[in-house]
């Protein structure tokens, strides 16, 4: 089992994909695209003064974030991805 601290989240990634199901078209050329994985496990939220600020994404939700955001690791024989919350771009619902 993996908990992460604060406002980490850890994320299985997806396969790189050229259209969505959602329709939307990944360029290639020009920028780096974006990446999609599932997040698997969230910390508690970044602490602040007055307690803990609640995380935006929920254990379950398919989320698209930046090629150089994460840190890759591998737990039980799985490539897995370390980032912060803010690294994710959007939610895919």
């Amino acid at each position: 089992m993996i908990r992460p601290l604060d406002n980490r989240i850890i994320v299985r990634p997806h396969p790189a994909e050229t259209v969505l199901a959602s329709g939307i078209v990944m360029l290639e050329s020009g920028a780096e695209k974006p990446l999609s994985g599932e997040v698997i496990a969230i910390g508690p939220g970044r602490k602040t003064e007055t307690g803990r600020d609640p995380m935006q994404v929920n254990v379950g939700d398919r989320v698209m974030y930046g090629k150089y955001a994460p840190q890759n690791f591998e737990f039980n024989g799985e490539q897995l991805l370390s980032m912060c919350e803010m690294d994710v771009l959007f939610v895919m619902e």
